[in-house]
């Protein structure tokens, strides 16, 4: 049966001239028929860089909504419209408003996991994997990082020479991974290098060997001479893990970090979508409009 649907999942994708863009946090079976897989950041590229005629976006709402922006004139699905990611309207309405009356000189960056609203109020967007990069690069001293506040705090720290304010979002999964649990593994695995995802509580990542993005997260594993690692991120990274490494071992905390939403993602899902067309991510052109400078400026300082 999922040999029968990954074979016309393929089929109809070359019918319709479609690309099927997948987060590393999907389940496994989405990840082994997408065309790219990747972190927030790279898949943005990928939707802009792409000539299909369309995006099958594998996610949650806010990346199905920046393929959409970044490419307006593509048809741009989700097998599941109602993913969502409760980290990505977390800021206090009046609060970009409040904070631009209150500071000259002031920046509004936006992390890419947010709303197209909110993209529309900020001046730049970033990626886990760019963040500390770009806010180096912008002339603003102060600077209202919006909406994550663990992500805020670790580019605070990276970059000190800049006044960066922080908001009060998180992101539901990282921020329940426990100290406690990580230390058990630690416990049980004494070799084994902790990595952990910038989204995570400061005493997680005060325990870190290596902090960054999930993609840097695979890249570090990839290129470490150690056999044994703890992961502080979203389970659906274990598949790109231990595809890229046979030989090495990967410990979970035993509280498993996984978001719900990301796994409304399946195979009779991205099969029907393909078929029907439906789910179409639909913006209104003013959103677009507005929301696409900060985009667009993360992929020009990024560089």
């Amino acid at each position: 049966m999922k040999g029968q649907m990954e074979k016309k999942i393929r089929e109809l994708k070359q019918q319709k001239n479609a690309i099927i863009l997948a987060h590393y946090y999907t389940p496994a079976e989405i990840q082994e028929v997408a065309d790219y897989i990747g972190d927030s950041f790279y898949l943005a590229k990928v939707a802009k860089q792409s000539d299909a005629d369309m995006i099958v976006f594998c996610g949650v709402s806010f990346m199905g909504e920046s393929a959409k922006i970044l490419n307006s004139n593509k048809k741009v699905l989700m097998p599941d419209i109602t993913a969502d990611c409760a980290m990505a309207r977390m800021v206090k309405e009046g609060k970009i408003e409040e904070m631009r009356a209150k500071y000259e000189d002031l920046a509004v960056v936006c992390y890419i996991n947010s709303t197209a609203e909110l993209k529309c109020k900020s001046d730049v967007c970033v990626t886990s994997s760019n963040a500390v990069k770009i806010v180096k690069n912008l002339p603003n001293k102060n600077i209202f990082f919006i909406p994550d506040k663990n992500l805020g705090r670790f580019v605070a720290e990276q970059v000190p020479e800049k006044n960066i304010i922080l908001n009060d979002g998180y992101c539901p999964i990282h921020v329940k991974i426990l100290t406690e649990e990580v230390l058990e593994k630690k416990g049980l695995y004494p070799n084994a290098k902790v990595l952990s995802h910038p989204e995570c509580e400061q005493r997680i990542l005060d325990i870190s060997d290596y902090i960054g993005s999930t993609a840097e997260i695979i890249d570090y594993a990839k290129n470490s001479d150690c056999k044994e690692f703890i992961i502080c991120t979203e389970d659906g990274v274990r598949y790109q893990l231990e595809k890229d490494n046979p030989n090495k071992n990967f410990y979970f905390t035993r509280t498993s970090p996984c978001c719900q939403d990301m796994k409304l993602n399946t195979l009779e899902k991205l099969l029907r979508v393909l078929e029907t067309e439906e789910n179409q991510v639909e913006l209104d052109q003013e959103i677009i409009k507005k929301a696409l400078l900060p985009l667009d400026k993360m992929l020009e300082l990024a560089k």
